[in-house]
């Protein structure tokens, strides 16, 4: 990883075999993604075309801006639920390589992705996120996400019963 800033850039179509390895981690080896069965680079590409057909907001995180190539992480946004009410709020998601974690890719993905959504007047962010992700936590408190509700034991992942923390922050775009 260079010394200078992480480059976050639109994700396109010869990220997703990058993004599906990184997902594919978590689906077999953690908790942050409750799917429990690994998807291929072609699965991914059609989930990138799905959200760039709605307008919906995918980044990447490259490590060193020499080699833009190299994903050490993502995040997107997308509709948080159906019915006109809700346009104005979104639900991200960021998934971090192993190698990369604590570095500040999930900080700068984050980061952007408000910036994104207030551009695109998105005046809330709600993410989801397994309450024993301590440090993604902490992290969403960090950029002044709060704790707005829990959903206790609605994920089982191994046999393991998971909570789920509803995180909220409002962007820039909120008229309040």
């Amino acid at each position: 990883m260079s010394d200078g800033p992480i480059l976050i850039r639109a994700a396109g179509p010869l990220d997703a075999a990058s993004m599906a390895t990184i997902l594919n981690s978590e689906i077999t080896t953690g908790t942050a993604s409750w799917k429990t069965v690994p998807i291929g680079p072609e699965r991914m590409r059609d989930w990138l075309f799905e959200r760039f057909a709605r307008n919906d907001a995918v980044v990447v995180a490259c490590p060193d801006p020499d080699q833009p190539e190299t994903i050490a992480g993502y995040g997107s946004f997308g509709p948080f639920r159906s019915g006109e009410g809700y346009a104005r709020t979104a639900e991200h998601s960021v998934y971090v390589d192993r190698a990369y974690r604590r570095r500040g890719v999930g900080r700068a993905l984050i980061e952007n992705l408000l910036r994104l959504a207030g551009d695109r007047g998105i005046e809330t962010l709600v993410g989801g996120v397994s309450a024993d992700q301590s440090a993604s936590l902490a992290l969403h408190r960090a950029l002044g996400f709060a704790e707005v509700g829990r959903l206790e034991g609605i994920g089982l992942k191994d046999g393991q019963r998971l909570d789920l923390v509803l995180m909220q922050r409002r962007t820039a775009a909120w008229p309040g």
